[in-house]
């Protein structure tokens, strides 16, 4: 239906419709704004049982950091094949890094690795990749990085559920609001657990009643090995095998290219996929 065949009262709702939609995505973002919204996220959180303290003591210092709004509209859309991923992520230096500190640690590894039914390497890895084995963890107040981008609004249900989880970390005593740093999105520690993730995974490894992923190098490897028994690692299969195609490879069996949505590239791979065996 073209614009003149509705009618006038249709034209005016369509524009106004329009204009909400404009200014949902255009919303100006400014210090005074990120502090009314500070007070409405307050009242939210009291209302949701929070001590008055606990949220004081939170929003204490907090503040808007523009850089985290620009950081998460700036977000790398393009598509990494594993041939160029891995040499960014698994340089030489890493692995023998990674091989070295298997070493330091391979006590507590081992111990840990048993009781979760995940091999130790799997768990240095992890810590790799995530951190470069706690070396970059992020510098953010948890709080105020969690707050600014539920004000950017975009995601604003998302990141208030990760709000409400880092209050709840904070009530439970595991660390103080200043100390609870992570990275511009809210991920936190040498884990990189988001705040649900934290409260999901996270283990008091050593018995000293704190879950403590930021310096506590026994409740790292502890939550990071639960995290992967949760999700279902099967400890008598390895990670992967790399192969080399054959000659007369079927090229028909690859996945192509732009399959237009996770849901097609898993059609296509079920339609495809093939054992060890095989």
């Amino acid at each position: 239906m073209k614009l003149r065949d509705l009618s006038v009262v249709a034209m005016i709702t369509l524009v106004s419709q329009l204009s909400i939609l404009t200014s949902t995505y255009a919303k100006s973002l400014s210090e005074a704004g990120f502090k009314e919204y500070v007070i409405e996220l307050k009242a939210e959180a009291l209302a949701k049982g929070y001590q008055q303290q606990l949220i004081d003591e939170s929003f204490h210092a907090v503040k808007f950091h523009q850089r985290a709004v620009k950081a998460d509209r700036k977000q790398p859309e393009k598509v990494e094949t594993l041939d160029t991923y891995l040499p960014k992520r698994v340089p030489s230096w890493k692995v023998k890094k990674a091989r070295a500190l298997y070493k330091q640690h391979h006590e507590i590894l081992n111990e840990i690795g048993h009781k979760y039914g995940v091999q130790p390497r799997f768990i240095v890895a992890l810590w790799g990749l995530e951190t470069n084995f706690g070396k970059f963890t992020g510098g953010y107040n948890v709080i105020s990085a969690l707050s600014t981008l539920a004000y950017e609004g975009r995601r604003e249900v998302f990141f208030k559920k990760q709000l409400w989880a880092a209050l709840t970390i904070l009530a439970q005593g595991h660390i103080k609001a200043d100390n609870m740093k992570g990275s511009w999105a809210g991920a936190m520690g040498q884990n990189q657990f988001m705040p649900t993730s934290f409260l999901a995974y996270a283990v008091d490894g050593d018995g000293d009643g704190k879950k403590d992923i930021w310096q506590n190098q026994v409740d790292i490897f502890s939550s990071m090995a639960n995290y992967l028994q949760k999700e279902g690692w099967n400890e008598s299969l390895t990670w992967g095998r790399q192969v080399s195609l054959p000659q007369n490879f079927d090229t028909q069996l690859a996945i192509p290219k732009n399959t237009g949505s996770r849901k097609n590239w898993l059609a296509a791979w079920d339609n495809t996929e093939k054992t060890l065996a095989q």
